[in-house]
Formats: C-alpha cells, sequence, structure tokens
C-alpha cells in the first residue's frame, strides 16, 4: 500500500528548495505570459495547514486533498499538507512535494489558485517542524490549522506553532479523539468543528421553524429532548443535541428535563429525527432522510397543528471547511 506522502499528486523536490521550485513552477510562460499575469494568478487569500494522523489512510488523504482544491476555487491559498511517519518507520530525512492548479472563472481575470508544499517527516526530526512550516507559509497572511485523523489529543498539542498561530484550528469531532473539543488547547476560543459546520443547513432550518413559537410554548411542560440517529449519523446527532440544549436552557428549560440521544431503529425517513415530550397532547416532530434531500415538521404546541414539508442536506465537504473557518 501506499504512503499518505506518495499517494498525493506533486513533483518531489529537495525540501531546501522548496520555495525556488515553487517560484519556477509558476514560471512557464505557456501559462502566465507576462510577470503580471503570473503574479496576479497566484494572488493568494490565505494559509492553510492540512496536518494527517497516523490513522490517515492513502484514499482518504487524497479525498481531503480534494477538497482543500475545491476550497481554493472560491479562497485562494497556499497549503502546506503534514504527513507524519509512524515511529516505527526507519526513515531518518523529510521529503516534499510541491504542486500548484489554477482555475478558470467566468472571465479572463477570475483566476483562483492553490499551491501545495506536502512534507513527509518521520519523527526524528519533528523538532524542525515548525522551522519548516513557518518557510513554507506567507508570512503576511492569515494561517489557519487543520488537524486531520489524529488519535491523541496530548501528542497533537505538542505543536504549539501550529496551534497557537493559527486564526483558526479544525477538526471534525466525528473521528477525533474523544473531548477533542474540550481539551486545554492554546486558544480555545478558535476551535471549530466540521461536524457542527456541515449542520448549517439543518440548523437554520430548525431554528427558522422553531422561531415561529415563544419561549414559553417551546419549553413549557417539557420533559424530555430525544434525537434519533442511523450509525452514520451519531456524531451529528451528539452536536445537533448540545445545540438544542443550549438553545432551550436560553428559553428556561425546565431542570430536569434530559436532551437524548438514541440510536434509530425506525425504517423510511429517519435518519435523523428530534421529538421534543411534553405532558399532554402538545409535541413538536421532525424526521429528515439526508440522500433524499427531504425533511418534514409536525407540531401542535397549543395554537393547532402544524405540518410543514422541506429540503435538509448537510453541507459538501468545501462549504463545511469554510463555514468552520469563516463563521
Amino acid at each position: 500500500m501506499p504512503s499518505v506522502f506518495n499517494s498525493l499528486p506533486g513533483l518531489e523536490v529537495p525540501v531546501g528548495e522548496i520555495k525556488p521550485r515553487l517560484a519556477r513552477m509558476w514560471a512557464d510562460p505557456d501559462v502566465s505570459p507576462t510577470l503580471e499575469d503570473r503574479e496576479s494568478a497566484r494572488a493568494m487569500q490565505l494559509n492553510f495547514v492540512l496536518h494527517f494522523g497516523f490513522a490517515t489512510q492513502p484514499d482518504d488523504a487524497v479525498e481531503q486533498f480534494t477538497t482543500i482544491k475545491a476550497f481554493s476555487q472560491r479562497y485562494p491559498c497556499r497549503v502546506v499538507v503534514l504527513c507524519p511517519l509512524p515511529p516505527e518507520n526507519d526513515a531518518t530525512e523529510m521529503r516534499a512535494k510541491i504542486y500548484g492548479e489554477c482555475f478558470l472563472g467566468k472571465s479572463k481575470g477570475d483566476t483562483r489558485c492553490v499551491e501545495f508544499v506536502i512534507l513527509s517527516y518521520p519523527m526524528g526530526t519533528r523538532h524542525y517542524l515548525e522551522n519548516q512550516v513557518s518557510i513554507c507559509l506567507s508570512t503576511d497572511l492569515p494561517t489557519y490549522y487543520w488537524a486531520h485523523r489524529f488519535s491523541d489529543s496530548a501528542r497533537l498539542a505538542d505543536y504549539h506553532f501550529l496551534l497557537g498561530n493559527a486564526k483558526r484550528i479544525v477538526f471534525d469531532t466525528g473521528i477525533a479523539p474523544f473531548g477533542a473539543m474540550s481539551y486545554p488547547w492554546p486558544q480555545p476560543e478558535a476551535m471549530r468543528d466540521l461536524v457542527h459546520a456541515r449542520l448549517l443547513p439543518a440548523r437554520q432550518s430548525l431554528g427558522q421553524f422553531l422561531s415561529g413559537f415563544t419561549p414559553d410554548q417551546l419549553v413549557g411542560g417539557l420533559r424530555a429532548v430525544k434525537l434519533y440517529h442511523k450509525d452514520q449519523y451519531a456524531s451529528e446527532a451528539n452536536v445537533l443535541a448540545d445545540w438544542f440544549r443550549v438553545r432551550l436552557e436560553k428559553c428556561g428549560m425546565p431542570r430536569g428535563c434530559q436532551t437524548l440521544v438514541l440510536k434509530s431503529v425506525a425504517k423510511g425517513i429517519d435518519d435523523f429525527a428530534v421529538e421534543f415530550c411534553y405532558g399532554g397532547d402538545r409535541y413538536f416532530k421532525w424526521r429528515a432522510d439526508i440522500a433524499a434531500n427531504h425533511a418534514e415538521f409536525m407540531a401542535d404546541l397549543g395554537q393547532g397543528k402544524v405540518e410543514l414539508t422541506t429540503a435538509m442536506h448537510l453541507l459538501e465537504p468545501a462549504a463545511a471547511l469554510s463555514e468552520a473557518i469563516f463563521f
């Protein structure tokens, strides 16, 4: 099986020649005939560090690489991809690749480009890594950091330069270690969860519907909030449960009211389902079939029955990355 580093595209170059080789990559006159055109094509908006954990498989790495490329069509960037080698690997030196790609927009002047520097490093060279990364980044641009499939928060916390200098730090709590979002990171306010970002359409749809009721109607007599989910949406259900809990507490949710996340055994459109449990005849129910882009609301909170059918999807990876980083 190829390594993560070998599975990613790019031209292998000596580590000490990364910057001049990047400049030479854009110097092809067939691509950009003039210096002005070349500089315009390479205009970057941000730095991005994608850090793979030991659990990352080659196919997974290629998928995230593709996500960054899609992201860069809207936000041109310099990307540094870090591929650590497991301790048992006998390599002793860093290896590097460079890769660049441009995307044409609606007009000749609308060109978006991405530059990749891909670094493979054995753990024996770990103490040189921050130095090398800082050389690869554009010093006048903000840096964003995405840690993917790491298995140990304490080990990741050793990367002080990246965690302390990034404007945003992105995890996917569906595949991160338990408690990653509550770990004492250097900048906890910079943490963002890709699961929460993917749920933006669901949060917007639910929030819009529930805003039609007063806080007293929502929490009066509320005994429990139940979220049902299929196996593949367990992380989304947990994050959505926290979202409901925080907002219902602000509405005055009664003490003792539980938020329960339960595995769904129902068939049909119950990829996700939410139920507010009250005493008497009052109820709120929502269920969704993500593959079919379909959701249903059903409620009676004392003003008569309300039913609504609407679209429901999760954000695509590049859009979720944008949401996590900028909002």
